[in-house]
């Protein structure tokens, strides 16, 4: 079925947020998010304040724009390599690591993108958008848990939401910009480890 090409406004509406997410990208990972104003977003991105308030109200959905961009890279990427993996941990970790690696690569924003994704407005398509890309990385892990037939549906389901959250607090919890991600996925892999039936991830 063919769909027809978008028209001029739809286009410029396109270009236009291309533009803000690429300036707020820019800046948020230049200055950290609280360092940041919507006027040097709106001034890079070469739009008016006005216009940059039509397509998000604060900079915390400017910071789920740009966060829920990179997550949806790096989910994609851990899910391409889990495909590769056959032992259960390393696949469930190949899904993890890439975005761990993304919250890491600016402490502030990593945080300041966790709290906007739990506590923020939940009326926000941005909002609800980040909610959605987590129940996206639960179900490639249930799908990563189910393959082998070690745990039913239900069960692989269940186990990839307590996986989900000790990322998440694993993420939540290293504030300081100094620790390393290898410290923080070896914990997270000591954690999963104990939750997986059988013998994956032993040697």
């Amino acid at each position: 079925m063919l769909f027809p090409a978008p028209g001029r406004r739809e286009r410029n509406k396109q270009q236009k947020l291309d533009r803000i997410t690429a300036a707020a990208s820019e800046l948020f990972a230049e200055h950290g998010v609280e360092e940041v104003t919507t006027q040097q977003i709106a001034g890079r991105a070469d739009i008016g304040t006005g216009t940059l308030f039509l397509y998000a109200k604060s900079k915390g959905e400017l910071l789920l724009l740009v966060q829920n961009a990179h997550y949806v890279e790096a989910l994609e990427r851990g899910r391409a390599a889990a495909e590769t993996i056959p032992d259960e941990l390393d696949a469930v970790m190949a899904i993890l690591q890439p975005i761990l690696e993304c919250n890491r690569v600016q402490v502030e924003n990593g945080r300041t993108y966790l709290k906007e994704m739990v506590f923020g407005d939940s009326s926000e398509p941005r909002q609800r958008e980040a909610l959605h890309i987590v129940a996206r990385t639960e179900e490639a892990i249930a799908a990563v848990l189910a393959r082998r037939g070690r745990l039913s549906a239900a069960d692989a389901a269940t186990t990839a939401h307590v996986v989900s959250a000790m990322m998440f607090l694993g993420m939540a919890g290293s504030p300081d910009p100094a620790a390393g991600i290898e410290d923080i996925v070896q914990d997270i892999w000591t954690q999963v480890r104990l939750l997986l039936p059988g013998d994956s991830g032993k040697s």
